[in-house]
């Protein structure tokens, strides 16, 4: 793994979550040339974005836990060494808990958070 999977604080993972997966794919890799590979994991089909060798994001349909009228978006995860000590120290500092942390299958454990101002992102710790 790279370090920005490793290191605290660090941008390490794009995510778009799109209403149409497949238009996304088409106008990504025609506009910046980013091959992609589709796969399954979990059950849901999720599409890895490579610029180069380099995986740098993933294409997904929106999930059903996303408020209805949600436009698509690309959100970020930043990789911290506890998932849910950052997320409780986030309430504390005024932020929200959306999304509680969670495991994700092979790849680590998110939470969904939102900052003071209304700023969403992600925190992840990687499976090592």
């Amino acid at each position: 793994m790279s370090d920005r999977f490793t290191t605290h604080g660090a941008f390490s993972w794009c995510e778009l979550l799109t209403t149409n997966v497949e238009g996304a794919k088409e106008f990504y890799s025609d506009l910046l040339g980013w091959t992609l590979e589709d796969m399954t994991t979990g059950g849901m089909k999720y599409t890895v974005v490579k610029a180069g060798d380099e995986e740098i994001a993933g294409i997904m349909d929106m999930p059903p836990q996303v408020p209805e009228g949600t436009p698509p978006h690309w959100g970020t995860y930043i990789t911290v060494k506890d998932v849910d000590a950052v997320a409780q120290n986030a309430g504390q500092l005024g932020g929200t808990i959306l999304v509680p942390p969670t495991d994700i299958p092979g790849v680590g454990r998110f939470s969904v958070l939102q900052d003071p101002q209304g700023a969403f992102f992600s925190v992840i710790t990687y499976k090592t």
